[in-house]
């Protein structure tokens, strides 16, 4: 038979094999032994599953848990395992995944009239160790999408036989487990016996699916509580609910009869009731609070959630003046380095936090302050006679990474503070077992926003990615329920709104490109989404931020 050259990037070995050799036997031959179980592999940068046959030379590296795809194999196979598990032990129970919370992912059984019991998660989570135990094979199958359509519907998968038929496939590919029919949006990992790592346990009115650690992905990640987010979750949830759009079948349905329009104002007229509650309960203790700190990951909003609030407090009768984090950076010798030696912006010692406590305090007090200012050029602070001076009904707005850590603002009276957590909390899913993860709603609109406004490539923003996913979790999200008040800027539309934006930028991104497997990934998930036009999205949104055509200047 005809052989081909196969080149492993994990050990930079070049080996021939006969056409059709699995990854399975390439892995063996090259005798690649990872940190973890291998799960995949990135075939000429695009994700496969460790069956796939090769055919022609390829470039091959394989990965294991660690990997952000290799991570997301794993999510969606133990997504399989349970909706499998709550099968065997509650027959006719349907599943349904939420969202991410407390490091792990909320699920409930949602076709019942009461909440599942403590004895009842006890025997699903057994059930899937046994299942784990038992290595059982997922198996891939592909079919003319007629055929995949029907066997969705026969085994009740509803909401995954619409978005099939409604993309328009002659061939789609669906799951088997044991009898078990299912479908995902990714390769699963190779079977169950490599899920050994996970805990199921009660949470609130459901389950808390509980993952292994990032860092050491031989430990379960320990649960923290979470009741501020997991409440502005449920919020949007039950809010979805009623507008009867929970899954994206729901929105392609609107978008096709012509519905998006209402969408549209329905979906900003929550948002600007819920930015003028924030303002009204700031009001109603105007005589204490002085300082609003408001902190959020990238692209969640800050900055256009920011003005709006201060329109709203201007309406309340309260004036606002904005405060930057930027002017109190330290000089550049006194910045501290990060493991690479790079100076680190991101660490909370970048900036000069006596000198902002200070004059924090003698604005609360009445007295001008000269405000000082940055120059990133040369690394200096320097003063050029700007003053400020608050008043009785003036309020102190100061946006940045570190707005809900404590000790950024340890001088200054905590009632005098009041802070604001906002991020983009995705709170629409794919379909029952597939949810729309908040990173990936916030990386699009980093996509569109960087192209647009810094001349980014999408390769260039998605190469930057981890490093700014690294800074949220050291910054950012140990500080969440510090918060006084979370704010979802999600948007249900905005996605079938970015869509065409994201698409021609990430179809950008060449196959030589490390980058490639991720943007092939999202070009995959939007081609489930119908668009929805811009026009009607008024100039004061937050998607307007991302997009163009903001009333505000940023």
């Amino acid at each position: 038979m005809k052989k081909i050259k196969i080149k492993c990037l994990n050990n930079g070995e070049m080996k021939e094999f006969k056409r059709g050799t699995t990854l399975f036997e390439i892995a063996e031959e090259f005798n690649i032994k990872l940190a973890n179980p291998i799960l995949g592999a990135m075939v000429n940068n695009r994700l496969a599953e460790m069956s796939y046959e090769v055919f022609h030379p390829k470039n091959v590296e394989f990965i294991d848990i660690t990997h952000p795809d290799g991570m997301r194999m794993y999510i969606r196979s133990l997504t399989f395992v349970l909706y499998k598990a709550i099968d065997d032990v509650m027959p006719g129970a349907r599943l349904r995944v939420e969202h991410s919370i407390s490091k792990g992912i909320f699920c409930r059984i949602c076709n019942t009239d009461c909440e599942p019991t403590i004895q009842e998660v006890f025997k699903i989570g057994n059930r899937m160790r046994d299942i784990v135990e038992e290595d059982m094979p997922f198996v891939r199958k592909e079919k003319e999408t007629s055929e995949v359509v029907h066997i969705l519907k026969k085994h009740g998968l509803n909401d995954k036989a619409k978005l099939v038929q409604d993309r328009g496939q002659v061939y789609s590919s669906y799951y088997k487990l044991d009898g078990h029919v299912d479908m995902f949006y990714g390769y699963l990992v190779p079977s169950t016996g490599y899920l050994k790592v996970f805990d199921l346990n009660k949470y609130y009115n459901g389950m808390l699916l509980q993952l292994p650690k990032q860092d050491n992905p031989k430990e379960v990640a320990e649960l923290i509580i979470q009741d501020k987010m997991f409440e502005i979750f449920q919020e949007f949830v039950e809010w979805n609910r009623v507008l009867e759009i929970t899954n994206l079948s729901d929105l392609n349905s609107m978008a096709m009869n012509g519905r998006a329009e209402i969408l549209i104002k329905v979906s900003e007229a929550l948002h600007e009731k819920k930015i003028a509650q924030i303002a009204d309960r700031i009001s109603s203790k105007k005589d204490d609070i002085k300082i609003v700190l408001i902190s959020g990951p990238s692209s969640s909003g800050k900055t256009t959630f920011s003005k709006r609030l201060a329109v709203q407090l201007l309406v309340s009768g309260i004036k606002p003046h904005t405060l930057s984090l930027d002017n109190y950076f330290v000089d550049r010798e006194k910045t501290p380095r990060d493991e690479n030696g790079d100076y680190d912006f991101e660490a909370l010692e970048a900036l000069d936090i006596e000198k902002f406590n200070e004059d924090l305090n003698n604005l609360l007090a009445g007295k001008e302050v000269e405000v000082p200012k940055f120059s990133f050029e040369k690394g200096k602070r320097y003063y050029d006679g700007e003053k400020l001076k608050m008043e009785d009904n003036h309020i102190l707005v100061i946006e940045g990474i570190h707005g809900l850590t404590p000790k950024l603002t340890h001088l200054v009276p905590q009632k005098a503070k009041f802070k604001v957590y906002v991020s983009a909390l995705t709170s629409i899913n794919i379909d029952e077992h597939n949810r729309i993860p908040t990173t990936d709603n916030r990386l699009v609109r980093r996509i569109v926003r960087d192209y647009k406004y810094r001349k980014y490539s999408a390769d260039d923003t998605i190469s930057r990615w981890p490093s700014v996913r690294r800074g949220e979790e050291k910054h950012i999200f140990p500080f969440q329920e510090e918060a006084d008040i979370m704010f979802n800027s999600a948007l249900l539309y905005e996605l079938a709104v970015l869509k065409p934006l994201a698409e021609h930028i990430l179809h950008e991104v060449r196959p030589d490109s490390p980058q490639y497997a991720e943007a092939t990934r999202l070009l995959k998930f939007f081609s489930y989404f119908k668009t929805i036009d811009s026009k009607e999205i008024p100039p004061t949104s937050i998607v307007r931020e991302f997009l163009g055509g903001s009333s505000f200047n940023y």
